[in-house]
């Protein structure tokens, strides 16, 4: 996955748009914050969380994981990008986190 992160982040510098890798998330926990914390591969624009997979089949775990990302985070959009797939659109899945404040 490193590899396919990497090509993704060179494309994005082209493009000319911000990014972050593997931004680190502190965990809160009934008012603390844990001693581990979450990894998000990339972050867009500070507005889109993406995480990269390389897999077969993804997992049951893999949107619900992002969507905690996006709580977290209190981001309204994540991609899960998937690699091992034919055509890249195939791989690509929109998570969206709807809990957002109201507009005033």
């Amino acid at each position: 996955e490193s590899v396919y992160e990497e090509a993704l982040c060179h494309e994005l510098h082209l493009r000319g748009l911000a990014f972050g890798r593997q931004k680190s998330v502190p965990i809160p926990y009934k008012g603390i914050k844990l001693g581990t914390d979450f990894r998000l591969d990339l972050i867009v624009e500070d507005k889109v969380i993406v995480d990269l997979k390389a897999k077969e089949k993804l997992s049951e775990i893999e949107k619900p994981q992002l969507l905690t990302y996006l709580r977290l985070t209190q981001k309204h959009l994540g991609l899960i990008i998937n690699f091992h797939v034919k055509i890249l659109r195939d791989g690509i899945f929109r998570v969206v986190n709807k809990l957002r404040e109201p507009a005033e």
